[in-house]
């Protein structure tokens, strides 16, 4: 009979044990994470700090940004050459950053503006390397500005002073703008020829560095009137101090200078052709100065007429106020407005029309000529109205006349009163460039079908001058008409 072995699952105590046991290793590793895995090997490498500015020991160490070790602790370190501190760090670093370039320069760096530091390596180009346990010297790393350091700087008392400083600036700059555009532009050229300038100091044939010797020389020869010198700095103490007292009234008289100046500089630009003008004028003048002198007299004679007429323009002064008043009251009459406005619609109206006028219609007149032909068949004076309003109009006979069916068109004959009158005269399409339309002449005794032979070549003007039959009115009976017009009996 066979025993059955034990199991591992068959033991809950061992399972226990083992358990804890993986935990307590857990923790112990989770603890010294910090430090380094254990059975990890590292390059281990020390660094000399001007101070550790917060650096503590399991802060990160960075090369190029990436995290290649730890720093495992940070001791203090007193140079025995000058006697100054220092702080010794002691690096844990990955084995695949060994080894690192003799001239490798250190950095203690911020994480954020908490506090949180790291240690930045900068790998140098030397071909010598650091040893594992080797060290890179304090003259290989630089000590960070702190935050903490750059807000110190500003104190109170440096807070004042620089409010001061910006008011005193402001004042200064205050009603410059102008004048400093004006200084930048200039700078330029300045510039510019500056850069050969500062070359020729930088030689070595200028020899510069001998020029504060000679000062210095300079600066011995005059030193036994050194007192009298003092006597010319009193001397000009006790002037400037008198000078003080005066200075408000200075600043008082000088204050309204840059608007002063500002203005002036934008008026001269515009005052120059004046002056030139001026100049010219003064320059004409001459000649009409002599003269003048002559013509003085009857001037003065003119003057004194003039006054005595000025006088007794008052009346005409009079007058006009009477006749803006019409004018005022006319503007006021609402008939004017809404006649006005009546007006305005018409011409709303007329507008389209207007536009759909051909330049050709337009040229040659053929909306006068209508309305003036409208006008005289349909007038009152003697004329072809009165004829066409009391005047049978018999259409001539004859072969093929108008009045009667016809196999052709009229062509004359017929009774002799009408012969020559029975001719047909039509023109379907007239020469527009030449105004034809309306404007051909009456071929007495022919047939005439298309253009007239002696049609018109330009446009037909008329004139109010002119009575019904193209000719213009006798004088009598224009001043008839004007006078009837001047007392309301004719429009």
């Amino acid at each position: 009979m066979n025993r059955r072995r034990g199991s591992l699952a068959g033991s809950p105590l061992l399972i226990g044990a083992l358990t804890v046991l993986i935990v307590i290793v857990a923790v112990y590793i989770s603890y010294n994470a910090n430090s380094g895995l254990p059975f990890v090997p590292t390059y281990d490498i020390t660094v000399e700090l001007p101070e550790a500015s917060n650096l503590l020991p399991g802060n990160e160490v960075r090369l190029g940004g990436a995290r290649v070790g730890i720093v495992e602790k940070i001791v203090p370190y007193e140079n025995p050459r000058d006697g100054r501190l220092a702080a010794i760090a002691s690096l844990k670093l990955e084995k695949k950053v060994e080894p690192l370039p003799a001239n490798t320069k250190a950095i203690v760096q911020s994480v954020s503006s908490v506090g949180l530091k790291y240690l930045e390596l900068e790998r140098g180009d030397s071909k010598a390397t650091i040893p594992d346990g080797g060290r890179i010297p304090i003259s290989q790393t630089r000590e960070p500005v702190e935050l903490s350091q750059l807000f110190n700087m500003f104190n109170k008392k440096t807070r004042v002073a620089n409010q001061q400083n910006l008011t005193n600036y402001g004042n200064g700059f205050a009603e410059r703008g102008a004048g400093l555009n004006e200084a930048i532009r200039e700078l330029k050229p300045l510039l510019n020829r500056l850069v050969p300038v500062m070359r020729n100091l930088a030689s070595k044939a200028t020899n510069l560095t001998n020029l504060f010797p000679s000062l210095d020389r300079a600066a011995r020869e005059v030193a036994p009137v050194a007192e009298d010198q003092g006597r010319l700095y009193t001397a000009l103490d006790t002037f400037f101090g008198a000078w003080a007292k005066v200075s408000q009234s200075l600043e008082a008289s000088i204050e309204g200078g840059p608007a002063a100046l500002h203005e002036a500089t934008h008026s001269f630009a515009y005052e120059a052709p004046f002056m030139r003008n001026s100049t010219e004028f003064m320059r004409l003048l001459q000649p009409s100065a002599e003269a003048l002198i002559k013509a003085a007299p009857p001037l003065s004679h003119a003057f004194e007429a003039g006054s005595r007429t000025l006088a007794s323009a008052r009346s005409l002064n009079s007058e006009i106020a009477s006749s803006s008043r019409s004018v005022q009251a006319f503007a006021e009459n609402p008939i004017v407005e809404l006649a006005l406005e009546d007006l305005t619609h018409t011409a709303t109206i007329g507008t389209p029309f207007i536009s759909s006028l051909a330049a050709d219609q337009v040229d040659c007149n053929y909306i006068t000529l209508a309305f003036r032909n409208v006008a005289s068949a349909f007038s009152e004076s003697i004329g072809i109205g009165t004829l066409a309003r009391a005047s049978v109009v018999l259409p001539p006979d004859g072969p093929d006349a108008e009045g009667s069916p016809s196999s052709a068109p009229a062509n004359g004959g017929g009774s002799a009163l009408y012969a020559e009158a029975n001719h047909l005269h039509y023109n379907p399409y007239p020469n527009i460039a030449t105004c034809e339309a309306g404007n051909e002449r009456y071929a007495a005794g022919q047939t005439v079908i298309g253009h007239a032979p002696s049609s018109g070549t330009g446009r037909e003007f008329t004139k109010r001058t002119e009575n019904l039959f193209g000719e213009p009115y006798p004088k009598s009976t224009l001043k008839d008409l004007s006078t009837k017009a001047a007392s309301g009996g004719h429009r």
